[in-house]
Formats: C-alpha cells, sequence, structure tokens
C-alpha cells in the first residue's frame, strides 16, 4: 500500500513565526509563558510544554509582573496589551502578520463607523482566539455573525463594515455576503472586505487535487482548529474514505480494507512530525 504526505500540508508561516518565537526564548531561557495554546494541535503544546511553555489565561498576567509572555499567531486585543504594559510584563508578539493587519484595517473602519454610526460586523466563530483579538478593535461592539441566523443582529438602516476571520472559508463567507445584501435597502453603506488569508483560500484547492489522488485520506488536526475542521469537511466532499484523526493512536484497521493508496494531510495548526508519525505508524501496521 502507498502511503503519502501531502507536501502542501503543514504549519502557515504565522505559526511558523509563532513557534520559532517560543523555540528562541526557550533555548535560551528555559522557560516562557504563553497566552493560550500556541497552536491548536494538542500534541505540539505538549512538546514545547515539555522544553519549558507554560500555557497561561488572562487571568494568571496579575502574578507575573516583569516576566515574559508570548502573544501567539492569533493575535490579543489591544486590553492585552495595556494590562502587560501596567504590570510590567515583557510581551513577545508573535502575532501573524496577516492578522495583525487585519486588526489595523477594523480599527480603521470602526474609526470611521464611529463618525457615521455604523457598525462592525465580523464572519467568524464566537470565542475563537483571533476573533476576540478582532472585536477588542471595535472596543467589543462588533457583531460577530458565524451563520445567517446571527444575522439579526445586525442593523440594516446603518452602515455596515463586514471583514472575516482569516481562517474561515471563502465559500461560507461569500455566501453571508449574498445573504446580507439580500436584506439591504437601495442605496444602502454596506462594504465587505477580502480578509481571508490565500494560504487557507489555496489550501483547499491544493487539498482537492491530493484528496482526489488517493483510495484513503486521513486529516491530522486537532479538535479546537477551526481551519482543521474546515479542511476535513472539504475533503470528505471530495474524498468520502476520509478521516479526521489527533494522532496516530486513533487510526482503524478497517478504514484500508482494498486500499491501494493513502494520502496523510493536516491543518495549518498541524506540524509535519505529527503527520511523519501516522506515516511511520501506518507502515507498521500494513
Amino acid at each position: 500500500m502507498e502511503i503519502r504526505i501531502d507536501d502542501n500540508a503543514g504549519y502557515c508561516f504565522g505559526v511558523v513565526k509563532a513557534i520559532g518565537a517560543a523555540e528562541e526564548e526557550l533555548s535560551r531561557d528555559g522557560s516562557l509563558f504563553c497566552l493560550g495554546d500556541i497552536v491548536h494541535n494538542s500534541a505540539e503544546v505538549e512538546r514545547l510544554r515539555s522544553l519549558g511553555l507554560e500555557v497561561i489565561d488572562h487571568q494568571r498576567l496579575p502574578s507575573l509582573t516583569g516576566r515574559k509572555v508570548l502573544i501567539r499567531a492569533h493575535g490579543e486585543p489591544p486590553s492585552t496589551y495595556r494590562t502587560a504594559e501596567q504590570l510590567g510584563i515583557r510581551l513577545i508578539d508573535a502575532t501573524c502578520p496577516i492578522v495583525l493587519a487585519l486588526q489595523q484595517r477594523i480599527r480603521k473602519g470602526y474609526d470611521e463607523m464611529q463618525r457615521v454610526g455604523g457598525q462592525i460586523v465580523i464572519f467568524g466563530k464566537p470565542g475563537h482566539a483571533e476573533v476576540v483579538g478582532l472585536t477588542g478593535q471595535t472596543d467589543g461592539t462588533a457583531v460577530i455573525a458565524s451563520t445567517p441566523d446571527d444575522l439579526g443582529n445586525i442593523d440594516f438602516s446603518r452602515p455596515i463594515r463586514l471583514y472575516s476571520q482569516t481562517t474561515k472559508s471563502r465559500e461560507e463567507y461569500q455566501q453571508l455576503i449574498a445573504n446580507i445584501q439580500s436584506r439591504l435597502l437601495p442605496g444602502a453603506d454596506f462594504v465587505a472586505f477580502d480578509t481571508i488569508c490565500n494560504r487557507v483560500a489555496n489550501r483547499a484547492r491544493e487539498l482537492e487535487t491530493f484528496a482526489r489522488s488517493v483510495d484513503v485520506l486521513l486529516f491530522v488536526a486537532g479538535a479546537n482548529s477551526s481551519n482543521g475542521h474546515y479542511l476535513y469537511e472539504y475533503c470528505r466532499k471530495v474524498q468520502p474514505r476520509t478521516h479526521l484523526i489527533a494522532d496516530a493512536g486513533d487510526l482503524q484497521g478497517e478504514w484500508f480494507e482494498g486500499a491501494r493508496s493513502v494520502g496523510i494531510s493536516g491543518a495549518t495548526s498541524t506540524p509535519r512530525w505529527l503527520m511523519e508519525e501516522v506515516a511511520k505508524q501506518l507502515r507498521v501496521k500494513n
């Protein structure tokens, strides 16, 4: 049975940057605090924890005066920076440049909407770390829309500026835009911005080609990876024999009956070494 790892799978630039920053600090000091999981993959989080990385929440910040704290690729709201400054915490800011640019765009849009009585709408997953940081640019006033059902929270009589979380589906975003446009009054002031990361958007097309080329596809992703679940569902549409796994321990023999080729891919938060471990275990069993 042929086993292939998707050459295009693995970390995006933002995650590579954040993990590199963490590893650099850990190699120098042996310990580092990180606000939330550095990446939505438990295996990678555990690897970094073994090197001295400690994941914390915002409630721990008051006890870390004078210490170093990493801001992961997802970014943080302005309030986090203010708190750190007040407490004398040194922030190592590994916010993804694409997310940082989006934060700045939303802040600019929010200032504009403040002047004309408008509103900011963000297409994203409520509570997602990136969305929390984006919402913070609007002083917590943005409307979060994850499905068309959430559009009832929008006032269609006021100007609207729409942005998307960088890791969302472009197809779903277009559907949301169309849904909003169908509710607008003639002459309404509505602008939707293309803020989905091209790496994520292009990844779906690359993955479709890879999924069609194998008999069985194993998609490796963390349970809380938004990008992972989107890409997994995308794969299932083109390759019904697609299975979502967290690591090699999830493999089930019956998945591979009659298969001549197996592909292994993953989310932008899935480390290459984890996919290689899955391939190694698969070769042992077959």
